[in-house]
């Protein structure tokens, strides 16, 4: 016989192993690729995310940089509108504008917008953008969690944009409708003091719905993870993924609850104060409030209730996702020790069997001996 055919056939199989190799690391590397674009495609959003931030003040990482935004902020959110509530002050102005009454609400937004500056800023300093949303890179998983990533962060800002404009309208009909019924020496004065009153107003209760949707969006961020593990639960069997993954969840849970209960316990104190404040003070007051004089309080009212309910939002939906995973998490338990239960039962009844087995053929072969 020849044996050629004989070694071209051995030959065969290992001619074809190198292409199987080279696919494999092809796909490979366009796991890579797609990581690593995704990744490129998450950087340009937190790099966005970061400009927005710092064009309000949150971004303090040097000396410079903070002293320019607290100067910022005294300027525009404090001494602007002080100014120009003394100017468009009058004796007889009552009907159209209380001076303490204004005041005070310009202390209250002033107190709120510091507080969120104060308490964000310092997070952002120490931990960086990415380590503050717990925005971590996790291996074989970056191109989904990426997406969700940016989807999150893209429907964050969706939200601020939704719960801000409703609220400048409406302080900005309310002083077009005082400056439209207040009597003026000057058209051009008049404008002047309304547009240096909304972009002041804009400017502090922009940094205020900020912070809250800020927290809001770190705790969505969150609820990916939540999803993820519940997932895992359903599908995945190695008791040391669980086991990882709850450990994770669980120190970002804890690093969010002190990063922010500082933020979130300051802005209830002083909502509380100002409702409070606002509550003696209208009461109090001896003259005509009406829609002209009195309407910031509605408005200061209806923003910091906002903040609120969206502080309360995020903190109860990532409660009651928590709540949902560790009851997943005990089904999982307890399915997994019923089923130990009867593996170990069906072990003890299979060597049982075994042995009676063996107990039969020995006593049979003893008698065939």
């Amino acid at each position: 016989m020849d044996d050629r055919p004989l070694l071209e056939q051995t030959s065969e199989p290992q001619s074809r192993a190198p292409p199987r190799n080279t696919t494999e690391q092809a796909q490979e590397q366009k796991q890579e690729n797609l990581e690593e674009d995704c990744d490129t495609h998450l950087d340009q959003t937190l790099q966005r995310l970061q400009l927005f931030l710092a064009l309000l003040g949150f971004n303090q990482s040097s000396a410079l940089s903070s002293g320019l935004s607290w100067v910022a902020f005294s300027l525009i959110g404090v001494a602007l509108p002080v100014a120009v509530i003394e100017v468009s002050n009058c004796s007889d102005c009552d009907v159209y504008q209380i001076k303490e009454f204004e005041v005070f609400i310009v202390a209250s937004q002033a107190c709120l917008a510091a507080v969120s500056l104060l308490c964000i800023s310092h997070n952002l300093r120490k931990y960086g953008i990415r380590k503050f949303l717990f925005v971590d890179r996790y291996s074989g998983q970056m191109a989904r969690f990426s997406d969700e990533y940016i989807q999150k962060i893209l429907g964050s800002a969706r939200m601020l944009i939704l719960w801000l404009a409703p609220c400048i309208l409406l302080k900005t009909a309310r002083e077009v409708t005082r400056i439209l019924y207040m009597p003026h020496q000057s058209w051009l004065l008049s404008v002047a003091i309304l547009l240096a009153l909304i972009m002041s107003w804009t400017y502090v209760i922009t940094i205020y719905l900020s912070a809250c949707i800020f927290f809001y969006l770190v705790c969505n961020l969150q609820i990916i993870h939540f999803d993820y593990y519940g997932k895992s639960l359903e599908g995945e069997s190695n008791v040391g993924v669980f086991i990882e993954e709850h450990v994770r969840l669980r120190h970002n849970l804890s690093k969010i609850s002190h990063r922010f209960r500082i933020y979130l316990l300051l802005v209830f104190l002083v909502v509380s104060a100002s409702l409070t404040v606002t509550l003696f003070l209208t009461t109090g007051y001896n003259g005509q409030i009406t829609f002209i004089n009195g309407a910031d309080f509605a408005v200061l009212s209806i923003v910091q209730v906002v903040g609120i309910i969206l502080c309360l939002n995020a903190a109860s939906k990532i409660s009651h996702r928590a709540q949902g995973i560790a009851s997943l998490a005990s089904r999982w338990h307890a399915a997994v020790t019923c089923s130990y239960g009867d593996t170990m039962q069906l072990k003890i009844s299979n060597s049982v069997d075994n042995l009676v087995a063996a107990k039969i053929w020995s006593s049979t072969s003893e008698s065939d001996l």
